[in-house]
This record gives structure tokens, C-alpha cells and sequence, in this order.
């Protein structure tokens, strides 16, 4: 029993030092600093999948982030899948079938067989966009200064996610989503030094964030899909915390059914971050543009 504990401490000890060498190696990205919370600060929108429900142009498509980019300064939120020759791409389904002209799973296809699929906006029209290497959409959003929300789907490992951000010195321009404290951690092992989004929907796991290795200053709190208490919003702000909504879903439906101003409302209870499928109505209404 003596021996096991000992081996226990010295795997530990070893864990830690491994964390600790990352960490000094690890480049600091600005988003660290820019984002951290402030008082009166303007709003900031997050282009959910890059773009929805935009005919002509599809989800997690570089051409769609593009086209908004040009009059809406936002995030944009991607979803990063693998190919069956280990190249990461953009695409949120593990099937073809809802935004390709393709069918089955991408890990059953090369990234070169992919290239004959074209991508489908929401409305089922076929463009001519193809599904985007996330390496290119890295490289895109560091040339034009725009802020990545990058989700990493359960078949991509979070190590070579961070290795290509590393690869082409994104580190600036990208914040990793995570959802639970397991990815939390293993995210914040593997790069310490990127602004991750943690899930802070209700006291209990803000408080697990608090008592885990991940520094308050790494940390942009997603407070979930429904709208939290203002107290909270509060509580997230005195430590440090900028806090995100996802209005995609329900709230979204009840502003498009109610009055756009209630996206007003929101950052006025604490929000200051909109996770939204409604980029130009959130950003009309909260007075956002170039």
C-alpha cells in the first residue's frame, strides 16, 4: 500500500511538471486580456456554425463567414470534424446528408473525395462552396483579425486541434469550446494558453470551474441557452468572467416573434456576449456594425 501511494504522488508530481512545461511553452493569446470582463463594455455577437439560415449560403462554410464579416463584426463559431485521412475540416453532423450534396459518414471519405461534394445552404439549394479545411479558416480569420469559437467534435482530439492553431500562430484569434469540466481540463492541459468558453450555467458548475486547475483569467463563461438571473451575471462579472448567452433556439424565436429589442434586454440583465442564428437582426437591434 506504502509503494502505491508513492507511485501515486510520483505520477502525480510528473502530471503537474508536464502541465507546468506546456504552460511555458504555451504562447499567450491577447484574448486573454481583450476579453476579460469590462464594465460598459459594447456587445459582442457570436455567428453560430458560422452562418445559418442564410439561403445561398451554408453552415460552416468559409464563403458564409465572409459574406457576414463584411458587414457584421462578430465571432464566429465553427465545428471541427476529421476526415477518414485525418485532415480537420468544418462540419457539424457526422453525416454528409443535411449539408452536402454527399452521403454517409465524413469519416468515410477522404478530404480529396470530399472535394466533389458541393455544401447546401438550409434551404436545400446547392452551392458551389466545398467543405473547408479548418487550416484555411484558421488562416482566413488571423489575415482578417476575426475571432474563432472553435468546437471540437467527439472524433477530433483536442491536441491536434491545438497543434494546428499552433501551427499557424492563430493562438490570437482562437477560443476552444469545451462543456464540461473533463474537457475543460484536457483543454487546458494541452494549451494553456488559449481563452477557453467553459459552461457556467448554474452555481454548481461555476463552482467546480473555481476549485479546478483553470485560471478565472482563462475562462469565458457560455451561461447556456436560457437566460440566467441577473445576480449571476453579476457574480460571473465581479470575478473577472465575460459572460455568453446562446440566444440560437428559443431565444432567437421569441425576439423574432417579440421585438429584436430584446437582445437590448439581455446585455442590459449582464449578458455580454450573444451566441445567435440571427447575426443581422441581434446586430441591428444592439447597434453593432463596421
Amino acid at each position: 500500500m506504502k509503494y502505491l501511494f508513492i507511485l501515486t504522488l510520483f505520477l502525480a508530481s510528473f502530471s503537474c511538471k508536464e502541465v507546468s512545461k506546456k504552460q511555458e511553452q504555451s504562447v499567450q493569446s491577447i484574448l486573454i486580456e481583450r476579453l476579460a470582463y469590462q464594465p460598459n463594455r459594447a456587445p459582442i455577437l457570436s455567428v453560430h456554425r458560422g452562418g445559418k439560415s442564410i439561403e445561398n449560403y451554408p453552415e460552416n462554410c468559409l464563403e458564409t463567414i465572409a459574406f457576414i464579416n463584411k458587414t457584421v463584426p462578430a465571432f464566429y463559431e465553427i465545428d471541427i470534424a476529421k476526415t477518414k485521412d485525418d485532415v480537420l475540416v468544418l462540419m457539424h453532423d457526422n453525416s454528409l446528408n443535411r449539408t452536402t450534396t454527399g452521403e454517409g459518414d465524413i469519416t468515410n471519405y477522404t478530404y480529396k473525395e470530399l472535394q466533389k461534394f458541393n455544401l447546401v445552404d438550409d434551404f436545400g439549394n446547392e452551392t458551389n462552396f466545398k467543405i473547408p479545411l479548418f487550416k484555411d479558416v484558421l488562416i482566413w480569420a488571423k489575415t482578417n483579425n476575426v475571432v474563432l469559437t472553435i468546437d471540437i467534435k467527439k472524433s477530433v482530439s483536442v491536441t491536434q486541434v491545438v497543434a494546428l492553431i499552433e501551427e499557424t500562430k492563430a493562438e490570437d484569434i482562437s477560443i476552444i469550446i469545451t462543456y464540461d469540466m473533463k474537457q475543460a481540463s484536457a483543454a487546458y492541459k494541452a494549451a494553456p494558453g488559449l481563452l477557453l468558453s467553459v459552461s457556467a450555467r448554474n452555481d454548481e458548475e461555476l463552482d467546480w470551474l473555481l476549485h479546478s486547475e483553470i485560471p478565472t483569467q482563462n475562462m469565458i463563461a457560455f451561461t447556456g441557452t436560457r437566460l440566467s438571473s441577473e445576480t449571476f451575471y453579476k457574480k460571473l462579472h465581479d470575478l473577472g468572467i465575460t459572460c455568453m448567452l446562446g440566444t440560437l433556439g428559443n431565444l432567437d424565436k421569441q425576439a423574432e416573434a417579440k421585438g429584436d429589442h430584446l437582445y437590448k434586454t439581455w446585455v442590459d440583465l449582464g449578458v455580454d456576449v450573444i451566441a445567435t442564428d440571427r447575426p443581422f437582426a441581434a446586430a441591428t437591434s444592439l447597434n453593432i456594425k463596421k
